[in-house]
C-alpha cells in the first residue's frame, strides 16, 4: 500500500460535523475561488472555507494533519503530510488553499495544498 492510500485509508473514518445549525457560519464561495462542490477529480483549484475538524491519524500510520474545511456548497479536506500542527490554523478560522484536487469514493481531498488563512473582517466603530 502507496503512502497516499495509507493516508486516504486513515482519513476515511474521520467524522464530519453535519450539524446543520452551524451552516449560517460557512463562507459563501469568495471570489476567484472555486465552490467546493464544483471542484472536479485531477484539476487545479483554489477554495475558501471555514475550517470544521483537524485529525491526526492514528499512531502507526504517516504522520499528517488533516483539516477539514467547509463553505455553503461542500467540504474538502486538505492533508498536510509530514505535519503534526500549523500555527494560525485552528477550528474555525477561514483559510484559502490551492492545489491539485484528488476525488475518490465522492471524498474531495488536496494534498499539501498552498494556504493562506484569512483575516477576520475588522469592526471599527
Amino acid at each position: 500500500m502507496g503512502l497516499f492510500s495509507r493516508v486516504l485509508e486513515s482519513i476515511r473514518g474521520v467524522a464530519a460535523n453535519d450539524d446543520p445549525s452551524g451552516e449560517d457560519l460557512l463562507p459563501e464561495p469568495a471570489p476567484g475561488t472555486t465552490p467546493i462542490a464544483d471542484t472536479r477529480d485531477r484539476e487545479r483549484a483554489t477554495v475558501q472555507g471555514r475550517v470544521r475538524l483537524l485529525t491526526l491519524p492514528t499512531a502507526g500510520s504517516v504522520t499528517a494533519l488533516i483539516v477539514e474545511i467547509a463553505d455553503r456548497t461542500g467540504s474538502m479536506r486538505l492533508v498536510f503530510l509530514g505535519r503534526k500542527a500549523i500555527p494560525g490554523i485552528e477550528c474555525g478560522v477561514v483559510m484559502r488553499a490551492q492545489g491539485r484536487v484528488s476525488v475518490k469514493d465522492g471524498m474531495r481531498v488536496i494534498y499539501n495544498p498552498s494556504y493562506e488563512i484569512v483575516p477576520r473582517p475588522t469592526t471599527d466603530g
